[in-house]
């Protein structure tokens, strides 16, 4: 079993390039939060010249609707929410310099395309562990459109979160590889 790989944003291209579908990474320092509403937001300030609440160059973006903490904790329960829903924005970000996105589930044919040539990767959380993801977060604030709620965008300070690559700068999809493997094992039918 392969040691997990360290990461902290921002990256660089060459430490994006290093990254491969199926890697195990630890993210520690900044991540930001965005979910589908925030989005429509960030994309409606680029289009009118405005300046974002956060430098996306090198950044990661995840996915993330937490519920409220509870006394004592930083933050409250924090899956991945599904990635799809941010596909009609990711393009641009990752034009503007986003290195990477955190999430849940499969991106379209255009983001697979866009982290290509932007040199950026698609990770996923492991749902279903928002209780464990939450323990990586050691500060979290909000730092734009708090009337979204459990969607504002946030500021987390994380240590050790867990993530695996499933897509990477050069076209590798971890989860086409699971099905080939499975199909290879004769246990899918084409």
């Amino acid at each position: 079993m392969t040691e997990p790989i360290k990461i902290t944003p921002p990256l660089t291209d060459a430490q994006v390039e290093k990254l491969r579908a199926g890697d195990k990474v630890l993210i520690t320092g900044v991540l930001y939060t965005a979910r589908d509403a925030a989005h429509k937001r960030l994309i409606e300030l680029i289009e009118n010249g405005k300046e974002l609440p956060f430098e996306l160059k090198g950044q990661l973006i995840y996915y993330v609707g937490p519920t409220p903490a509870k006394p004592g904790q930083v933050i409250g329960s924090a899956g991945p929410t599904t990635s799809g829903r941010m596909d009609a924005y990711t393009v641009k970000l990752l034009e503007l310099g986003l290195k990477g996105t955190v999430g849940k589930g499969a991106r379209s044919k255009e983001v697979l395309e866009a982290m290509k040539k932007h040199k950026a990767v698609y990770m996923a959380a492991v749902g279903g562990a928002a209780a464990l993801i939450a323990r990586s977060i050691k500060k979290a604030e909000i730092i734009a459109y708090e009337d979204l709620g459990p969607e504002a965008v946030r500021r987390l300070e994380v240590v050790d979160f867990p993530a695996i690559v499933v897509n990477d700068a050069f076209g590798g999809d971890l989860f086409a590889q699971g099905v080939e493997k499975y199909r290879r094992a004769g246990c899918i039918e084409d």
